[in-house]
């Protein structure tokens, strides 16, 4: 595969919506790739209707559809269910409308809406595609047009967001270098620690996919938004106790990343 991009979303809250419904939005166990591409887009300051345009102004004119994510779950984190109303105290033909263009009944006229997020949770994603576009996404995370966030706007990411910019193999990265911010530290005795993957191309020739998610945007604009099936593998991965990044993550990503820096590029 290509070179690539690495980032790490963590925060205290995150949401990545997969089937959601308006009275129940729902979140995946992992970040979707349609929330990703959604994310860049943001960044590069593109609308809805724009996202998955293709990038005129880059070689080869490459498009968000070209990229190939790789996930590692390093802390699935802890569902949370928000419960929150809509519409409720308002005078009758004030509140919320009806599919007909009428108003809710005074009796009916609160909704309950329910929201998961996915608590304390920290994932860390391989980003593969076309160099040119890459490097764009890299450059617009770095100092975005909209400020990106994990799914939902009140799940904002901790630094650092961008672990590499530009690695020869950023799947090898997952498994051999970024350290690991885990939920529980590894036995003094143990070598290595499981890690599950999320692939979106079989990790070996003939692989059953794992589930199909339907996160493959077709369209972002609101008043036409569709998504098609993605086939996705997932793996669990013994990798080495060593990459445990401590109590303190944020420590060890720094100086995992100014070394990174200070090494001279091929």
């Amino acid at each position: 595969m290509s070179r690539g991009v690495v980032l790490r979303l963590a925060g205290l809250l995150q949401s990545w919506g997969e089937t959601a419904a308006f009275p129940h939005r729902d979140t995946a166990a992992f970040p979707t790739r349609s929330a990703l591409i959604g994310m860049f887009a943001a960044a590069q300051g593109r609308t809805r209707e724009h996202a998955l345009d293709p990038h005129p102004d880059l070689p080869n004119t490459p498009s968000h559809h070209d990229l190939v994510f790789t996930l590692r779950i390093d802390r699935p984190g802890t569902r949370h269910r928000d419960f929150q109303t809509a519409g409720g105290g308002r005078p009758h033909g004030t509140g919320l409308r009806t599919a007909a263009g009428g108003y809710r009944s005074q009796a009916k006229s609160t909704l309950v809406t329910y929201r998961d997020y996915l608590a304390g949770a920290v994932f860390t994603v391989a980003v593969q595609g076309p160099a040119p576009l890459l490097r764009h996404i890299a450059d617009t995370l770095a100092e975005p047009c909209f400020s990106p966030y994990l799914g939902r706007r009140n799940g904002l990411p901790d630094e650092p967001l961008i672990i590499h910019t530009d690695i020869p193999d950023p799947v090898a990265a997952l498994r051999t270098a970024v350290p690991l911010s885990l939920q529980h530290p590894p036995a003094p005795d143990a070598a290595h620690i499981p890690v599950t993957f999320i692939h979106e191309h079989p990790p070996a020739l003939g692989d059953t996919p794992h589930r199909e998610s339907p996160s493959q945007p077709s369209d972002f604009t609101p008043q036409a938004r569709t998504h098609l099936l993605r086939p996705l593998w997932q793996t669990t991965e013994h990798l080495p106790a060593a990459l445990y990044a401590g109590p303190r993550p944020i420590e060890a990503l720094t100086d995992y990343i100014r070394k990174d820096i200070s090494c001279p590029r091929p």
